[in-house]
């Protein structure tokens, strides 16, 4: 009879833990689910993730790369010469290009016999892939920025439409994560000779 007792315990017990099991794994789930939220909203609001699209920046970076942008870089400071920064394109803010920091609000830049001049310093550039073949003289205006591609005769930048309004930088492109081989630092670099 003892054992009748025990088998009919067992069976009225199965039910339960199946339920507790099942409602442990659903707490699990919802419990993961939330933490991925909060990650996944906690790491854009602190990056962005950006692919390349074109050969502008060439040699620096590659037409397809992926590159990680720091959107809080410009919120403590300002940006810098050399600095590799991602914006909303000032003619068409749905588009976002990518560029090299040339020149600060302020600045007076010229582009003359294959080199790039700032505040009446030539640049020592050893990032492009070769020396600009136009020519021209801009004033850079109070919050604003001027930029360049790295690839200077393939690329639609501050010669052709003007400077970059502050405002419209997303951040400071950090490191380039894809495809792995290409994997590097954007490092600052320095620009004058």
């Amino acid at each position: 009879m003892e054992s009748e007792v025990l088998a009919e315990h067992e069976v009225a017990t199965v039910p339960i833990e199946k339920k507790g099991s099942i409602l442990r794994f659903l707490l699990d789930l919802l419990e993961t689910i939330a933490l991925s939220v909060v990650l996944f909203l906690g790491i854009n609001a602190l990056t962005a993730r950006v692919m390349v699209e074109g050969f502008s920046m060439r040699p620096t970076l590659e037409n397809g790369e992926y590159v990680l942008v720091n959107r809080m870089a410009y919120r403590s400071e300002s940006p810098a010469y050399g600095d590799v920064v991602v914006f909303h394109f000032p003619i068409d803010p749905d588009q976002d290009f990518i560029k090299r920091v040339i020149g600060l609000p302020g600045d007076e830049i010229k582009i003359q016999d294959g080199q790039v001049k700032v505040n009446g310093r030539i640049l020592d550039e050893v990032y492009i892939a070769a020396a600009p073949q136009y020519v021209g003289s801009w004033h850079v205006p109070a919050e604003q920025v001027f930029v360049l591609g790295d690839n200077r005769n393939n690329s639609s930048d501050s010669h052709s439409w003007g400077p970059v309004p502050l405002e419209n930088l997303i951040g400071k492109a950090i490191f380039a994560y894809w495809p792995p081989p290409e994997w590097k630092i954007l490092e600052h670099v320095r620009i004058y000779q």
